[in-house]
């Protein structure tokens, strides 16, 4: 595990639209008789020093996890990169130096999740680390035999020390988690797949029962 004193922050990102599974807070959806919240605060409240929600709309309907929650900064639906800033605002009040960001869809994500990110930081002035899973041969021909990663763009470590690179990046358009942190030489930590993709998340109904599969 990481040491005390090395733990970021964690942000659990919860700010999206859910428009394929009909809208509303998508981590609220129940399996194994427990919301994906809430199995995704037990992963992630071990590894990290503190805990915060990134979600917008009225924060109240929130106050049963009993965490901060914090609301994009920047107006419209941005995608990840504005709950990131949100989370790095945040941290940033906090007087820490970096944070870990885990999808509030993905219940099974690892458990030494921000122990492998930090890990992979090491020597980074400003650590900055995705995490990835191997493509499958068929993954890979249908990219057109290009890079043999997934990238999971909301599972990352990011530094406080670029938040404002980040603010006026999404205010320029920027959206695209990756070319930011291509931008600023960010890293990758790989994970394994076996005995499944642990960054497999709830998009689609069809992906609900699957997870209740899983969990059983």
């Amino acid at each position: 595990m990481v040491e005390q004193k090395q733990k970021p922050l964690g942000v659990i990102l919860a700010g999206g639209l859910a428009t394929r599974m009909g809208g509303g807070d998508k981590g609220r959806l129940q399996i194994g008789g427990r919301s994906l919240l809430s199995h995704v605060v037990d992963r992630l409240e071990p590894q990290v020093s503190g805990l915060a929600l990134n979600a917008n709309g009225d924060p109240d309907r929130f106050e049963d996890l009993g965490l901060p929650v914090i609301a994009d900064s920047i107006d419209g639906f941005a995608g990840p990169l504005a709950g990131v800033l949100a989370g790095l605002d945040w941290a940033a009040d906090q007087g820490a130096n970096s944070i870990v960001t885990a999808a509030a869809d993905t219940p099974f994500f690892p458990q030494d999740l921000a122990e492998r990110l930090v890990a992979a930081s090491g020597g980074q002035a400003h650590p900055l680390v995705l995490a990835t899973t191997p493509r499958s041969q068929d993954e890979t021909l249908k990219s057109g035999g290009g890079k043999k990663v997934n990238r999971h763009p909301t599972f990352g470590l990011w530094p406080v020390a670029l938040r404002d690179d980040l603010r006026d990046a999404l205010n320029d358009g920027l959206r695209k988690v990756v070319l930011w942190t291509d931008r600023h030489d960010g890293r990758e930590a790989m994970f394994p797949t076996i005995p499944f993709d642990p960054f497999f998340n709830v998009n689609t109904p069809e992906d609900l029962e699957r997870a209740r599969e899983l969990v059983g």
